[in-house]
């Protein structure tokens, strides 16, 4: 009796599967070059091969000794027949390419044994009979687990890859959150002021703000931005805080010039160095009466792309704990560069005031 709450389709059975066995989902070129996965491996070659020279030995009592070479030459044959149908399924998993290789197969074992009845050899084509079914039996089975055992890898590769991109997706989203409402808020009625009373501060304000605008209103509809476009969004999103902090502000950037077009040509999750300046200001600079200064760095430090955001501010507070910018930074990181991206909050070194958070990826990666 089937449950009312089953589905539909968990009570209808699939009678296709008896005639024409195989997973129904068909995967594109493009689906399969996605996942990355890895290539055939010789290693699966060499095993089938030496497995068949082994089962050879196991049944060489019961073998006809005059057709012993042939046996030996046709078990090869088969092994490597075999795994080249194994090359085609792992390449592209199907059940048409799978039920297209087991009959082929089984006619190609038809018409090798009436090619041994025709050449008067039907006594030792009887003998061999229980062998042909087998091996028929054992090479189908292979290519039917491989194709099952391929596209299941291949399925779970693309779902973790679709999570994956909606974290990804999700964290943009949340970024573009977060050019936060209370600086813009507190721009503009800063620059309205200083329109309202002539001051000539309102010109270069209204310019930076204009060029951050520009770049991060459209940025994060991006997977990636060079961080050469990133530095400029900094350096327009620091002029306008100075502009607005007056001498409690002050900053500098460094870029490595050794390494200047390389690290230029990185690219990062957009608004990876602007989170990390808004919480420098936010929580470092903002907060102390006497401000700070905030230092923005980015150097190859052997083969690895490092940014850094050191303030001069109140530092770090007891019990303190990373924050939704900075959590999300690092999911962001973790998408695009798997494990091997860090990102770091800790004391300023030598005893300085404030803080410093720092970011380190893979060169290459970021290239």
């Amino acid at each position: 009796m089937i449950s009312p709450s089953a589905s539909p389709d968990a009570a209808r059975l699939d009678w296709t599967q008896w005639i024409f066995p195989g997973p129904r989902r068909v995967f594109t070129e493009a689906e399969i070059l996605r996942t990355g996965l890895g290539r055939w491996s010789t290693g699966i070659d060499c095993y089938v091969i030496s497995n068949v020279l082994v089962l050879v030995l196991v049944f060489y009592p019961a073998l006809p000794r005059e057709l012993l070479l042939v046996i030996l030459i046709g078990a090869l044959a088969m092994a490597a027949l075999g795994l080249a149908v194994g090359r085609m399924l792992w390449r592209q998993p199907s059940r048409t390419r799978f039920n297209g290789a087991a009959v082929a197969l089984g006619v190609l074992m038809v018409m090798v044994t009436l090619a041994m009845t025709k050449l008067g050899l039907r006594d030792q084509a009887r003998d061999l009979l229980p062998f042909i079914a087998g091996g028929m039996t054992l090479m189908v089975s292979s290519w039917w687990f491989l194709t099952l055992y391929r596209t299941q890898q291949i399925g779970a590769r693309l779902a973790e890859l679709d999570a994956q991109e909606e974290r990804v997706a999700m964290a943009q989203r949340l970024a573009t959150a977060q050019i936060q409402p209370h600086f813009l808020f507190n721009t503009l009625a800063s620059l309205q002021h200083w329109v309202d009373t002539r001051d000539d501060r309102a010109g270069p304000m209204l310019r930076s703000l204009t060029r951050y605008l520009r770049a991060t209103l459209p940025m994060f509809e991006r997977d990636r931005l060079p961080l050469e476009q990133e530095l400029q969004i900094v350096r327009s999103y620091l002029d306008i805080m100075q502009a607005r902090l007056g001498q409690r502000l002050s900053w500098s950037l460094d870029v490595d010039e050794a390494a200047k077009d390389k690290v230029a040509g990185a690219s990062l999750p957009p608004g990876t160095l602007l989170t990390l300046a808004e919480n420098a200001i936010t929580h470092g600079i903002e907060p102390s009466l006497r401000g700070g200064h905030i230092a923005v760095r980015a150097w190859l430090h052997e083969d690895r792309l490092r940014l850094e955001v050191q303030d001069g501010g109140q530092g770090l507070r007891a019990g303190a704990c990373e924050g939704l910018g900075l959590g999300n930074t690092r999911e962001r990181l973790r998408a695009q560069f798997g494990e091997s991206a860090r990102l770091g909050l800790e004391p300023a070194p030598d005893a300085a005031p404030g803080c410093l958070v720092w970011i380190e990826v893979p060169a290459v990666a970021a290239e």
